[in-house]
């Protein structure tokens, strides 16, 4: 359900609460299961209403969905037995025992043993741990406090115990919004319309008839006609209309200011940012209705009828375990550790990070240099100094100022949204556009002559779906371009340059915000129309607009031309201002700059700072100065995930800051002591190649931490450095780097870490799946003979995180029990069996089966929860759905494709596409799709809405390669990118076409067929492991190989010495640690490999060129073996 449906139900709830439908309130709250109603819950627990209790709790969780869940229905199930009990109704307690309590002997039978006693006492309260219950109010008191914080906890009620804060009766002034807007559009509106119904589009009818001339000419692009009203669909209540060229986009939110009409035409709807006070006289009706005849209302009598056609169908929504977005924060939430100083030899002018490369870094210069940093390494990829690719197409006025002007510099440059184009803008008239293809390398797309004086801005767009540039001038104009370089609209109003742009979208509508160092902001829709509104940016001179990244909550900043800074929110649906932030000094030279993140905090820079703030708080958080050193205006770009901010220095640079996660992603850090003992001569040498200066240190706070913050859900109370802090670096590794690149061979066990897992070594059970749990503690084995096996690492002074690491031995967990996880292998022929296994989100339950059924099993308890899909066929592959738990697709030896609820335990999509059993699934939520591999070597997609079949495609085969062996699949953390593995290649596919981008084919040092691959946490590696017992690390972007891991390092020395092969049979990568992987064996042991604590990685990415690399010539593996498949085509 889209995010406007799930407002519309609160509207709903809203509406009923407010025309006292109390029943129906609370039954569309619970089939909704948007909100839960605390209040109404308490009520009913303490009236003793059992049943309504159970059944409201139903539509928000069922019992056996997390501990939580499971608790809070044995504690009111409790409390009604005892009630029975004190009540002497001995018959009905006996009902509630073997009815409602049963179920949970299977987890405590204990526990179930001393319930069922109590019916032998005479008063319950002889039992010593319930002789303090006191009567049945107090009892229902006390336990409701307990349920409220089983509620609160439980991660299946966040975001629902909280209702949004709404202006009353707020669909009823969207109805009267929208009549209102009808009524503007007739042709011959009357003054007091009569208006009779909701269920078609209102319309005055001619006062002479249907022929009767319209009294006053209006514009065909001044008015929006309306499309047809569309029924609510249970897919979503808002489908999108045709966006086209044209004023119908402004039904969408905005009000037509045109000039060009005797009669200014306006549009307003709930969603938009209209035009403001200045502005209003221009609308023929205001906003909100008042009581006045030539206003309309709806009547009372239709709202049953309204109801039903503003209703979305029925759709499950379920929540299943999603990472924590607390309500709280915690200053070591924002990248405050000074992490590393990079020289970038010319002042920064702007910087953008990848959108989901966290650690790649694109910085423009003052000397019009272009560079790509990937910090993880301090190394720059690809650098491009300024150069005009052809003079000739250029116009005369800008190829005079080239040659007589001052050294062009870089105004903006930024990524494309998937990160596959550059867009840079410069200070005089051009415009460049990269393809970025992954592998480190910017290829020349378009140059374009775009703007008379200085670009002042570039941005992408998606207009009809097409992606778009869209920039700013000094002319004053707006121009977008296509990717071809062809303009295709060419916005004229600005009376001044214009500064910045900001497009965005609501639902199909899109739009550009603009401003002009005059301070006015417009907005315009892609129709050469004209702007649709016109006002006052605070402080009226330069100011920049950003969206947060949910995109709901726009933000400006700026700074007038006496040096007056400010940062505000923005009210988009009054058009007003909402807040203004405190914090900045009264005067600033310059322009202050600004940024937001985690839909949660605001920075800008000013007075060689970086100030926060939290955007529901008007007072900053906090200041910092990162060691000193930065620009008084310093500018400042955090990364996608908000944990790495880069800022701006004086010294022609700018300082990385991180949080622990951000930490975790840049991994390579010195420690402050060498930082001391460098000499000046080092220092200087390591400025001129480019790297880092580093120095880790708290950073100086101005503002003490008094803000109401919780402790650090990420640090746990450990040393934020942890085992990310590398051993320092001499400047002989500095001067290695102007070295032919060679690749990194791990030959001895003493050049990485590794641990074998104990108990883990049996011969006569593969390890043939492998799963680290989600929370990085544990590691989740699945044997050839059923059997499962869980290691876990405990928290202590060798291990104070707590998580999986090659520097302790875990232990062989089991419960108390002694339970083992044992699959049914009831009736089947192991060796021919197809194990499979999948992880809840929560860690809670495990999924697998061994050519049987298909077992639950509670990782608690190792008990069998249930079973089911007992073959034939047998299950060959699980997969969760991402956004619900309870929806699991099951892969099938006879090629089909169960879509499997387990809760109503149904068959709900049996999908058919492959000609042999499914080897592999893989859920992009982004592309709303599931991915299917098989036996027979094809790739099939799916949607995930209908379950309809959209592609089938062949995987292609290196030439004299059979398709026999498994295909797998997974995706890239993009979302957008596919791995595909088979035993003759490694391959790169674009999932939203599923076209194949690069392959990687076994040869050169690892000749060996590929037994099995997988990402890396952040996607940035591939690790792939060999027939022959070798390990590769590959580049995913490029897929060049940058490290092999050879068999000593994960065989024993009996397996190296013994006559039976011994070899990886599966790689599994941890959750949190890039550099960490584990694999499974054919001896069934298992082992967790991480590079030394020295190194902090696996070798470093190989070069671009295909030349000699270390005085030999370059294998295949490293260098042509790894062409993009557009090249090769």
């Amino acid at each position: 359900m889209t995010s406007l449906s799930r407002e519309l139900v609160f509207l709903i709830l809203q509406f009923l609460e407010e025309e006292k439908f109390k029943e129906s309130v609370h039954k569309l709250e619970k089939e909704s299961g948007f909100f839960f109603n605390m209040k109404y819950f308490e009520e009913k627990v303490q009236a003793g209403e059992w049943e309504e209790v159970e059944k409201y709790l139903s539509g928000f969780t069922k019992v056996d969905d997390n501990r939580y869940s499971m608790k809070i229905f044995f504690e009111i199930r409790k409390q009604k037995y005892l009630e029975a009990l004190d009540r002497q109704d001995k018959a009905k307690a006996v009902e509630i025992l073997v009815g409602d309590l049963k179920m949970f002997s299977t987890f405590n039978e204990e526990l179930y043993k001393e319930i069922t006693q109590l019916l032998t006492l005479n008063n319950f309260r002889e039992n010593e741990q319930l002789s303090k219950y006191g009567d049945t109010k107090t009892a229902r008191s006390i336990m409701l406090i307990e349920l409220k914080k089983l509620i609160e906890a439980n991660p299946l009620f966040r975001d629902k115990l909280i209702f949004p804060t709404l202006k009353s009766s707020r669909l009823r002034t969207l109805i009267n919004q929208s009549l209102n807007w009808q009524h503007q559009l007739c042709k011959n509106p009357r003054s007091n319309p009569d208006i009779k119904t909701l269920f078609t589009d209102h319309t005055c009818a001619p006062p002479n008839g249907p022929l009767a001339p319209t009294p006053v000419n209006l514009p065909i692009a001044a008015v929006a006609k309306p499309a047809a009203y569309t029924p609510l669909g249970a897919h979503g209540p808002f489908p999108p209309a045709a966006a086209t060229a044209n004023a119908n986009a402004l039904a969408g939110w905005m009000a037509n200011a045109s000039a060009s009409s005797s009669v200014q035409a306006a549009v307003v709807t709930a969603s938009t940012m209209p035009v403001p006070q200045n502005q209003v006289s221009i609308l023929k009706r205001p906003r909100t209705p008042p009581a006045t005849p030539g206003m309309v209302d709806y009547q009372n009598a239709d709202h049953e009828q309204l109801m039903k056609r503003l209703r979305p169908g029925h759709s499950v929504e379920e929540v299943s375990y999603p990472l924590a977005r607390q309500a709280s924060w915690s200053l070591d939430d924002l990248p405050r550790m000074v992490t590393m100083t990079l020289h970038q030899g010319s002042s920064v002018t702007s910087m953008d990070f990848h959108p989901s490369h966290q650690t790649l870094l694109l910085v423009g210069s003052n000397n019009g240099e272009i560079t790509l940093w990937e910090l993880s390494l301090r190394e720059k990829l690809v650098s491009k100094p300024f150069k005009i690719w052809d003079v000739s197409s250029c116009s005369l006025p800008f190829q005079a100022a080239a040659v007589k002007d001052a050294p062009i510099s870089v105004s903006r440059v930024t990524w494309s949204p998937d990160g596959s184009f550059v867009g840079i803008a410069f200070t005089k008239h051009l415009i460049h556009l990269y393809a970025y293809t992954g592998s480190n390398e910017l290829a020349h797309r378009i140059e374009v002559d775009a703007h008379v004086g200085g670009v002042n801005d570039l941005a992408f767009a998606h207009p009809n779906k097409q992606l778009c540039i869209v920039t700013c001038g000094d002319d004053k104009l707006i121009k977008v371009w296509d990717l071809n370089g062809r303009k295709l609209f060419n916005f004229e109003g600005h009376e001044a340059p214009v500064y910045s742009i900001c497009p965005h979208h609501k639902e199909n509508i899109q739009f550009i915000f603009s401003t002009a160092i005059d301070g006015k902001i417009k907005a315009w829709l892609y129709d050469n129309v004209g702007s649709r509104v016109d006002y006052d940016a605070p402080g009226q001179w330069c100011t920049t607009m950003l969206y947060s990244a949910d995109g709901t909550r726009l933000f400006s900043c700026g700074t007038s031309k006496d040096g007056e800074s400010f940062l505000v929110e923005w009210n988009e649906s009054e058009g007003a201002i909402k807040r203004t932030y405190n914090g900045f000094r009264k005067k600033s030279a310059g322009v202050v700059q600004f940024d937001t993140t985690q839909n949660r905090f605001l920075a800008a820079g000013e007075d060689a700072q970086v100030k926060f703030w939290d955007m529901d708080n008007i007072n900053p958080l906090i200041s910092i100065d990162a060691d000193g050193g930065l620009q008084g205006l310093p500018r400042l770009r955090f990364n996608k995930e908000g944990n790495i901010l880069a800022v701006t220095t004086v010294d022609n640079g700018f300082k990385i800051l991180a949080n622990a996660a951000g930490l975790r992603s840049l991994r390579t850090i010195e420690t402050p002591a060498f930082e001391a003992l460098r000499s000046p001569i080092e220092s200087a040498a390591i400025k001129v190649s480019g790297s880092s200066t580093v120095n880790v240190s708290p950073v100086n706070c101005k503002v003490e931490r008094s803000s109401p913050v919780r402790p650090s859900p990420i640090l746990n109370g450990v040393d934020p450095m942890g085992r990310s802090v590398e051993k320092p670096r001499t400047v002989e590794d500095v001067i290695d780097r102007a070295k032919p690149w060679q690749l990194s061979e791990i030959l001895d066990p003493v050049q990485c870490r590794s641990v074998t897992m104990p108990d883990s070594t049996d011969s006569s059970s593969k390890v043939v799946r492998l799963l680290y749990t989600n929370s990085g503690v544990g590691i989740l084995a699945l044997g050839s003979n059923g059997i499962q096996k869980l290691w876990k690492w405990a928290r202590n002074e060798q291990n104070p995180t707590g998580k999986a690491t090659a520097s302790v031995v875990p232990q062989h967990w089991q419960p108390n029990s002694g339970l083992v996880m044992t699959n049914d292998i009831s009736g089947v022929n192991l060796e021919e069996a197809v194990p499979c296994i999948a992880l809840s989100k929560n860690d809670s339950y495990v999924m697998s089966a061994c050519g049987g059924k298909v077992s639950l099993f509670n990782m608690m308890t190792f008990k069998v929860m249930t079973t089911f899909m007992a073959p034939p066929p047998a299950s060959t592959f699980l997969a969760f759905h991402p956004q619900d738990n309870n929806i699991i697709a099951i892969g099938m030896e006879d090629s089909t494709i169960h879509i499997y609820n387990v809760r109503v335990d149904e068959v709900k999509s049996k999908l058919k596409g492959h000609q042999k059993r499914i080897t592999g699934l893989a859920f992009s939520t982004n592309l709303n799709i599931l991915v299917s591999s098989g036996a027979d070597a094809h790739l099939c997609v799916w949607n995930i809405d209908t379950w309809e079949k959209r592609k089938s495609i062949p995987i292609q085969l290196p030439a004299g390669k059979s398709s026999v062996g498994d295909t797998r699949v997974q995706f890239h953390s993009d979302q957008l990118r596919l791995l595909v593995v088979h035993e003759t290649q490694l391959a790169i596919y674009d999932a939203s076409k599923m076209e194949r981008i690069r392959q990687w084919v076994p040869q050169d040092v690892l000749p060996a067929p590929i037994s099995y691959a997988a990402y890396s946490c952040n996607s940035q590696l591939i690790y792939a492991a060999f027939c022959d017992a070798n390990i590769g690390v590959f580049d995913a972007d490029s897929l060049r190989l940058r490290c092999r891991i050879a068999p000593p390092i994960c065989l024993s020395p009996a397996a190296l010495s013994g006559s039976q092969a011994v070899y990886p049979l599966v790689v599994a990568a941890h959750p949190l640690e890039a550099n960490q992987f584990a694999v499974g064996l054919t001896d069934g042991s298992v082992k967790v490999i991480e590079p030394s604590e020295s190194e902090g990685k696996w070798g470093t990415s190989p070069p671009m060129d295909n030349g000699i690399l270390n005085g030999r010539a370059g294998s295949s593996s490293t260098t042509s073996n790894h062409t993009a498949d557009q090249a090769q085509r």
